[in-house]
């Protein structure tokens, strides 16, 4: 059985009041400190003035909807985000992946699997957070100038930090810990996002926003390397271009 995550202070952002109702009282059940907006100007006047250290966040919203929230939020600061989307809206999914959203959870959902996805990020945002079997013990991970420090969950490459998500921290952590290892997208569901079955399409967009940060030239990869009909590998010696 997991931990409970260290309180927080958590904003619930959801146009209905039968939602945020559930959704508040049970993070509060789980001893955070919850703020509710019901749409996207309210969220952000909320966010600027009382920086939470998660937010829930329905993709529907009146006024600004939910992916132009996430936009905004992502701009200004590494605020995780879990989206909440309605089931059918994969292109909606996805674009909220690709601008940095660290989870998503499906309606209609579990409150108390909610609660669980909230946790596990939240332990993972922290300093000092595990990112995979025990690395912040073994120290800073460096490749190819690539430099990942769980302990402290800090990432360079030549000197200049990275301006990670939560989960392409985790993942970046991951691949460096086997470098020439092989990967599926299955496997990285299961041991970076802890999921046991979900939508691979959320590896195959974090992989693709990784490479936009590590990789000289992302269009032909030479760090995140794909092995067809298997998944990924890294390569820490950065060796040629795919074939």
């Amino acid at each position: 059985m997991s931990t409970p995550a260290i309180p927080a202070r958590i904003l619930v952002v959801d146009d209905d009041p039968t939602v945020a109702e559930v959704v508040t009282g049970y993070l509060r059940r789980a001893r955070h400190t919850v703020g509710h907006a019901a749409d996207g100007h309210a969220a952000l006047a909320l966010a600027a003035t009382d920086v939470p250290d998660l937010v829930v966040l329905d993709l529907m919203l009146p006024g600004i909807d939910g992916l132009e929230v996430c936009r905004r939020l992502r701009a200004e600061r590494s605020v995780p985000v879990i989206m909440l989307t309605a089931r059918g809206t994969e292109d909606d999914r996805i674009a909220g992946l690709e601008l940095g959203a660290d989870d998503y959870v499906t309606k209609p959902f579990s409150p108390r699997e909610l609660v669980l996805r909230v946790e596990s990020v939240l332990r993972r945002s922290r300093p000092g957070a595990e990112s995979g079997e025990g690395q912040e013990r073994r120290g800073p991970l460096r490749a190819a100038g690539i430099v990942v420090d769980p302990a402290n969950r800090r990432a360079s490459k030549d000197g200049q930090e990275l301006a990670l998500t939560l989960r392409e921290f985790d993942l970046l952590a991951h691949f460096m810990a086997r470098p020439g290892r092989p990967h599926s997208r299955e496997e990285l569901m299961r041991d970076v996002w802890g999921w046991e079955f979900g939508d691979l399409s959320t590896v195959t967009v974090h992989v693709r926003r990784l490479r936009a940060k590590i990789e000289v030239d992302p269009a032909a990869p030479l760090l995140i390397q794909t092995v067809w009909g298997v998944g990924y590998r890294f390569e820490a010696g950065a060796g040629g271009p795919q074939s």
